[in-house]
């Protein structure tokens, strides 16, 4: 079977500068209790999963942020 190679491609419209996370100040979510943590890093916030850290962390403008806490509030994610 051959296996197929592909390439990522930047994502359409994705105008999000890469950020260096390494001495961002990560602040846990829920009071310490959830999963996740949040960083606040050169006008974007960042989050990334408290028990992987070194995974991808999700990168958000601050628009995005406020409609992803406005639909986690409304009951659109499970964070935790």
């Amino acid at each position: 079977m051959a296996e197929t190679i592909t390439q990522q491609q930047p994502l359409v419209g994705w105008d999000k500068p890469e950020l260096d996370l390494s001495e961002a100040e990560w602040q846990s979510s829920s009071r310490g209790l959830g999963d996740v943590q949040i960083a606040f890093v050169e006008g974007f916030i960042a989050m990334r999963n408290s028990g992987r850290p070194e995974s991808p962390s999700l990168i958000f403008t601050p628009a995005e942020w406020g409609a992803f806490v406005s639909g986690a509030r409304e009951g659109e994610f499970d964070l935790t």
